[in-house]
């Protein structure tokens, strides 16, 4: 086993399910919307770079408000029925990656806790393919306060799971936001290679571990092998 790890936890978006399943499916909910998409792109770089809040659901509508000259309210229920609730239907015939779920049940049958940290409301996904009962612990960074890269939705996924930061190994496919958040925050991290990145076997250097598939991921954690 990965030497020290007790417990795996994994982003969603990108990491268990392909981004393009998602893209695919949006270009003409994206046109329909797009007067939205048009701010709320906006916000979401500021809320990426933005201290942990009390409330981050008031801060962001809040922003969004003052971006769009919308009154607040609307703001609420803009964000809430299209960037949320609007977008759970595409995730009902998405499939996620191949043995995604075979590899975590693996992980979890070898006594390593389950986590998942998503900057969306795992809520969105359903059940996430049956990989939901799984976790110990499933969360979305928002209900945390901030968005990833803060080290603050690790923190408290950590503390969630009962088990210190450096002995968690997160999973992700986003360098800005999992890869350096996670390790800004203590954590080991897994990279999920994509595209050419995969074709090439092309690592990434700031990862603990890179992956092209969850079999690889599964063997890599549970024997140790090809670990940098």
């Amino acid at each position: 086993m990965f030497e020290g790890i007790e417990a795996v936890a994994f982003d969603i978006d990108g990491t268990l399910y392909p981004q393009w399943a998602l893209y695919i499916r949006m270009p003409f909910y994206i046109l329909k919307n797009f007067g939205f998409y048009r701010y709320f792109r906006k916000v979401r770089h500021v809320m990426h770079r933005t201290a942990p809040l009390a409330d981050f659901y008031e801060y962001q509508a809040r922003i969004y408000a003052e971006a769009s000259g919308v009154d607040l309210e609307t703001a609420r229920r803009d964000i809430d029925q299209i960037s949320y609730r609007g977008l759970e239907k595409f995730f009902k015939k998405i499939k996620p990656f191949p043995h995604a779920r075979e590899a975590i049940e693996q992980m979890k049958a070898a006594g390593l806790k389950i986590g998942i940290l998503s900057d969306f409301p795992p809520d969105q996904k359903g059940d996430i393919w049956g990989i939901r009962p799984l976790a110990d612990v499933c969360m979305g960074s928002e209900d945390a306060g901030a968005l990833k890269p803060s080290k603050y939705p690790f923190g408290v996924l950590a503390h969630k799971l009962g088990v210190p930061a450096e002995k968690i190994l997160y999973v992700g496919n986003s360098v800005f936001c999992d890869v350096r958040g996670a390790h800004n925050a203590g954590m080991k991290t897994a990279y999920i290679l994509t595209g050419i990145k995969k074709l090439f076997n092309k690592k990434l250097p700031e990862a603990d571990i890179s992956f092209r598939n969850y079999r690889e991921l599964q063997d890599m954690v549970l024997n140790g092998s090809a670990i940098k």
